[in-house]
């Protein structure tokens, strides 16, 4: 079973779309993800999937991608830290998370 952390972030952004990032305890692009969501003060849900073969199936078949991070916005995938990366850099993060077009 996948290991579940919730990030803890003012009640600002109880209005943004919801957040969760597929990691392995051992990926430091994992980390990078959570570092910059954490900055821009977003919530996420961290859902650990280093021992859980299934999650990961899951995981691939949904991203077509075996690498993690794998971030999801509202229930769509957006890639992993490079992805969210130049989203940020564009901006268009900050949209994607308030549910902006």
């Amino acid at each position: 079973m996948p290991t579940i952390a919730m990030s803890t972030m003012p009640a600002s952004v109880s209005a943004q779309k919801p957040i969760l990032v597929y990691t392995t305890n051992y990926c430091f692009y994992c980390l990078r993800a959570k570092r910059l969501l954490s900055a821009r003060g977003y919530a996420f849900t961290e859902i650990d999937v280093s021992d859980d073969s299934v999650q990961r199936a899951w995981l691939v078949e949904k991203t077509k991608r075996r690498t993690v991070p794998q971030v999801f916005i509202d229930g769509r995938s957006v890639g992993g830290y490079d992805e969210i990366a130049a989203l940020d850099r564009r901006g268009e993060l900050a949209r994607m998370v308030r549910g902006e077009p």
